[in-house]
């Protein structure tokens, strides 16, 4: 079943709107974490629409009871081809849990933004559920928790190593990265009784002997290994990384004790095309019926918000973008952007502004190597440290006449950037690098930016910087100086917002003191910081879990919550400066 074969229906979610649809059976029933939204942002929605678009009949069960007597679980039966699980928009450790592991009081996936609706691990929690209740039915997951625990992981919260959640969970099959591709593939295999250990971008555990390293195959320490051996832990992320950010990936294989992980090679990036299909699909941008009345804080987020492109270049240590989405942009055509903001001006919550215009980094828009051959050959996490890469184009011509087709569309009175901006890629040192760079900063300053101009230098200690993969701060004071410029001569009174992170590897207590003492920051109301969390499949989890860089070398780490909250509060002593 490949084509649209009935009518775009909004997701089930209980019997009752089973039986008014009139169906007397069900392909696949999708668990989540998060509240349902039908909006593109959410990855249960664009999974459930590409799925529908196939003909697939869906339904979705939001925010599963787990803790009585799973009548959520069993209320749909059992679908023809699998149960597909994800955590939500977030890990759900993270959704639970600050830096300094205290208990989240809100949770902005909930109606109302009520905590204690998801439990922790929630891919495995549920998984596990769904394998008691109906163990020879697939169980396929997928979404950021899963994605960034595909092999094993350093995992904050139990401050431990942890193995593959495949191996913890049980699941039959793990889909990594955007799913889109993938769980089509998945559900046509299914559908055709074929064997699903060759479809790209999944992963699978298998309980047989652990097969050689050869073309197109690389096989990792293992997971017995790198519990004991910290330095074969970091030669493991290093290939995971290099293979990440590889347009030709490798197979790898993890061994485990009685078997093995397979992490099959990604699709390739999607084409322009595909992407904008995807937002083409009937998206109602609107929480599901069944919370009528009630609030969800991310659909206030998220209501308003046009995406623009998928994955980052900018390769920062302590990020899951690319481990997630990809290095490799793939932008959405500027007709597909306009027709969704054409969609959204029609929308009965719609006011005229357009909350956020933006991606991963938002000025990334069509970007990509000027040789597609040496991308083809390339293997770096970033196009951008430890300095630009000179085949990447970086021109932000196109962006800028993107912004113009936005604004035109009657109904649109303002289309900010809420994403974060890389101004390393119209800036260096010596200030613009080319004839569009200056304009472009114009452009967002004076027509996208609601008053505060947000940033992530991230520190100010250069030495830190290099262990985040960020440029030097000096870049900052040529940004300041800029900004300063076209909002004096515009007669704007705007603020720039500089981000910063405490405790990242390598930042000692004495770094936190020069940070809030840096002569560059004088002026400016030092608000914004964040508490370093070591999260699944960065290079910054792996520096706080072994105490080295990716090199070997050792690098200091705060661990303990008291020094971490001190280098924090740091930041806020209102006579650092």
């Amino acid at each position: 079943m490949t084509e649209q074969t009935q009518p775009a229906y909004m997701f089930p979610t209980s019997v009752k709107e089973v039986e008014r649809l009139g169906w007397d059976y069900i392909d696949i029933i999708l668990f989540s974490g998060d509240a349902f939204i039908d909006h593109p942002s959410s990855g249960t929605a664009m999974i459930a629409r590409v799925l529908q678009r196939e003909g697939w009949r869906v339904a979705v069960v939001p925010q599963p009871g787990w803790q009585d007597d799973l009548r959520d679980f069993r209320k749909l039966g059992v679908p023809r081809l699998f149960f597909g699980v994800n955590s939500g928009a977030m890990d759900s450790m993270v959704n639970h849990y600050t830096a300094a592991k205290r208990l989240r009081s809100n949770d902005a996936y909930t109606p109302g933004g009520q905590a204690g609706h998801r439990p922790d691990y929630a891919v495995t929690v549920y998984t596990r559920i769904l394998k008691r209740l109906y163990p020879d039915v697939p169980v396929v997951i997928g979404g950021i928790e899963a994605s960034l625990r595909r092999l094993t992981h350093y995992d904050y919260w139990a401050d431990r190593l942890f193995p593959s959640v495949l191996v913890d969970s049980g699941a039959d099959l793990l889909i990594y990265g955007m799913g889109e591709r993938p769980v089509t593939a998945v559900a046509r295999a299914i559908a055709a009784g074929e064997d699903l250990r060759g479809i790209p971008q999944t992963a699978f555990f298998a309980e047989e002997p652990c097969p050689r390293a050869g073309e197109g195959t690389l096989l990792l320490h293992g997971y017995e290994r790198v519990c004991r051996d910290k330095d074969a832990f970091i030669e493991d992320f290093n290939v995971e990384e290099r293979e990440a950010n590889r347009l030709h990936a490798a197979t790898l294989i993890e061994p485990y004790p009685g078997g093995y992980v397979q992490v099959n090679p990604p699709f390739p990036p999607e084409t322009t095309e595909e992407i904008d299909s995807y937002y083409a699909l009937p998206f109602t941008k609107q929480p599901h019926p069944r919370y009528r009345g009630k609030d969800i804080p991310a659909w206030e987020m998220i209501k308003n918000s046009i995406t623009i492109h998928r994955g980052c270049f900018g390769g920062c240590s302590f990020c899951t973008i690319a481990a997630h989405q990809g290095k490799f942009i793939r932008s959405r055509s500027p007709e597909s952007i306009v027709r969704e903001v054409e969609r959204l001006t029609a929308m009965p919550h719609f006011k005229g502004i357009i909350s956020d215009v933006g991606a991963p980094t938002a000025n990334m828009y069509g970007l990509r190597g000027r040789d597609a051959s040496r991308c083809a050959r390339c293997s770096r996490p970033s196009c951008l440290f430890p300095s630009r890469c000179p085949n990447m184009e970086h021109s932000h011509r196109a962006l800028m006449e993107l912004y113009s087709r936005i604004t035109a569309v009657p109904g649109v009175r303002k289309a900010f950037i809420g994403s974060g901006i890389r101004y390393d890629l119209f800036l260096d040192k010596d200030g613009f690098l080319d004839e569009y760079s200056e304009k472009y900063l114009r452009e967002v300053v004076t027509n996208h930016t609601s008053g505060w101009f947000k940033v992530a230098p991230e520190h100010t200690e250069d030495h830190v910087l290099r262990l985040m993969s960020k440029p030097p701060f000096a870049l900052f004071s040529v940004l300041r100086r800029e900004f300063s410029r076209i909002a004096a001569g515009e007669r704007l009174p705007y603020r720039i917002v500089p981000y910063f992170i405490s405790s990242h590897p390598g930042c000692t207590l004495q770094d936190m003191k020069a940070l809030a003492k840096n002569k560059e920051l004088r002026g400016i109301q030092l608000e914004q910081v964040q508490d370093f969390t070591p999260t699944p499949m960065t290079a910054s989890s792996v520096m706080f879990y072994t105490g080295k860089d990716l090199s070997g070398r050792p690098v200091f780490v705060e661990r303990s919550i008291q020094g971490k909250k001190i280098q924090k509060s740091l930041f806020f002593r209102k006579n650092a400066l």
